[in-house]
């Protein structure tokens, strides 16, 4: 039995040092306890004060949704005194915050479920239900509104969520000492910890393909991966992985590889590393990332393999500057130096950019230009910290239960860790990226953007083109994604796959995880009317994409080694920490 004195002990130190960490966190954000920076704050107060007159103004619609919440209340009521199952149980079972058997052990527990699930959805409905609101405020009052809904889930606070207290009593404290241990931590990182850090080493266990730093500029570096047929097809690939995260996202375990896939097919892969970008980037623009980075990268390629294209594949960002770029090609006479294009969850036209959205009025504009002021690169934590919010319950609450609340010790789970690699943004170029595509949906405009010197039009890309989305993608909305077909002209192929930003991707062959749907003929001119004609395949999407490009990727030539290289791969550049 642990001894309480010492318990009494741990529990008053780490009081202490919570106090003091505390006021270390609010000196590094430039405020006190008392000060905390209000932009935001004032801003959803705005808001919710628009959308509460806006309630007000139709009395007879606010009281027939106070009368359908009470009514929702009493029946809840009654299924208790019953002894039967409330009209929410169902919902709340499915519900991964309450599926535990500690919330069905007592009824207290699960009536306190229920009355937040079903309080929770009135709250939505009437967000929902405001009139006299534009699109963006709509969007933005659903969200913050949804935010609030997730923060006040029983399942957030110790005394409402019986498996918080089983553990603690089952463990005598130590699960609360520990998991305030763990918050501890996270203070003094800056981040919330969701990964064992340990489990995984770059180089080692994951990003561990081998191959050659073969190029390298003050932006990139390039890999090029070792043969694993003994003939290739002339054709080379080369991947663009965002700049925004690191690129052994397609480079985790073996069986997760989509570079040891595509090197297994025979192809000769070569990847762009990107830099973790320092002070010195900090007037980088769209001209940088395409001129020194995807046009240099494809030239590397072509001369690295005598080839005279190269297949490209831009993920996320990535895609959006490798659909400018091929314009750019296009405008120069060069669009032959590639010969097919694919995009994973990529963006164009921006007209349905989803709830990122949010992020991109002027008051977040100038927190973001406040951020990076000092240093002229925004800190790879904020933006994880904003795509954690479009699912706030998966990847904040979630972790907050487990590490913080229950004590659990950190699962090692690769895509977690990937995550947790956070990657710095320049701050000139991430101004504009979310100034000119974001909000203004320049790119979608022919000439509404300039690179080097040249208007843009996406009419004039005639490249061969095939297109991922994901069909739950909360970054990359699959409804925005398909827009891309009404702007290029060449061949295209659109493909819808299982799941969202990152599992949609990588789901390679015998997961068994995510189908896809795909529809052949003319493309359909809306997704609803693609899905409506779609067939479902069972299985990886990978297989259909090789399909689509092996006929494109000539004849099969003696494999190209990789020579000795600058270093091993996966390089310098990926281990960089800047700024942490």
């Amino acid at each position: 039995m642990a001894d309480a004195a010492e318990q009494l002990r741990r529990y008053t130190h780490l009081m202490g040092r919570a106090s003091q960490a505390m006021l270390e966190f609010w000196t590094k954000q430039g405020a006190s306890p008392g000060n905390a920076p209000t932009s935001n704050v004032s801003a959803i107060a705005g808001e919710w004060g628009a959308a509460a007159s806006a309630m007000l103004a139709d009395p007879g619609k606010l009281a027939a949704m106070q009368a359908d919440w009470w009514q929702g209340a009493m029946g809840l009521w009654q299924s208790f005194a019953d002894g039967t199952p409330g009209p929410l149980a169902a919902a709340a079972d499915k519900d991964k915050r309450f599926r535990g058997e500690a919330w069905r052990e007592q009824p207290v527990f699960d009536f306190v479920r229920q009355a937040y699930l079903l309080t929770a959805r009135h709250i939505m409905d009437a967000a929902a239900g405001v009139d006299g609101l534009d699109a963006d405020a709509r969007q933005k009052m659903l969200f913050n509104t949804r935010q609030f809904v997730d923060a006040m889930s029983p399942s957030n606070f110790a005394a409402l969520n019986p498996e918080v207290m089983k553990a603690a009593a089952a463990s005598e404290g130590e699960s609360l000492l520990a998991g305030m241990e763990h918050m501890l931590a996270d203070l003094d990182r800056g981040k919330l910890t969701m990964v064992d850090a340990t489990a995984f080493e770059v180089g080692r266990n994951i990003a561990a393909t081998p191959g050659k730093v073969i190029y390298e500029n003050r932006l990139f570096q390039l890999i090029q991966y070792a043969p694993t047929t003994a003939q290739v097809h002339a054709i080379p690939l080369l991947i663009f992985p965002p700049w925004i995260n690191k690129f052994y996202i397609l480079d985790l375990t073996p069986e997760k590889s989509f570079i040891r896939w595509a090197a297994a097919q025979g192809l000769t892969v070569f990847v762009v590393s990107w830099r973790n970008p320092g002070s010195e980037f900090a007037g980088a623009t769209i001209d940088t990332y395409v001129c020194e980075g995807f046009l240099d990268a494809i030239d590397r390629v072509l001369a690295a393999t005598g080839a005279p294209s190269t297949h490209a594949i831009g993920y996320c960002v990535a895609g959006t500057t490798l659909a400018a770029t091929l314009a750019l090609l296009a405008a120069r006479g060069q669009a032959p130096k590639i010969a097919s294009a694919t995009f994973f969850t990529a963006q164009v036209d921006f007209s349905d950019a989803g709830e990122l959205r949010v992020f991109i009025d002027d008051a977040q504009l100038a927190q973001i230009a406040e951020l990076s002021r000092e240093t002229g690169y925004l800190d790879g934590r904020y933006m994880a910290s904003t795509f954690n919010l479009l699912r706030s319950n998966d990847l904040i609450w979630n972790y907050v239960v487990n590490n913080y609340m229950l004590g659990k010790d950190y699962i090692a789970f690769d895509l977690l860790f990937w995550n947790a690699d956070a990657t710095n943004v320049p701050a000139t170029w991430h101004a504009s990226y979310l100034k000119d595509f974001y909000r203004d949906n320049r790119l979608a405009t022919p000439g509404g953007i300039v690179v080097d010197g040249v208007p843009i039009d996406l009419s004039t890309v005639k490249t061969p083109a095939y297109v991922q989305a994901g069909k739950e993608d909360h970054i990359a909305p699959a409804r925005s994604v398909y827009h891309i077909t009404h702007h290029f002209t060449g061949p295209l192929r659109f493909v819808l796959a299982g799941s969202g930003h990152i599992a949609g991707v990588v789901n390679p062959p015998g997961s068994g995880k995510y189908n896809y749907w795909s529809s052949e003929g003319a493309l359909a001119p809306t997704l609803d009317e693609f899905v409506a004609r779609a067939t479902e395949t069972k299985g990886s999407w990978w297989p259909d994409w090789w399909a689509w490009i092996a006929p494109r990727s000539g004849a099969m030539v003696s494999a190209r080694e990789t020579g000795q290289g600058i270093e091993e791969a996966p390089g310098r550049y990926v281990r960089e920490v800047v700024g942490r």
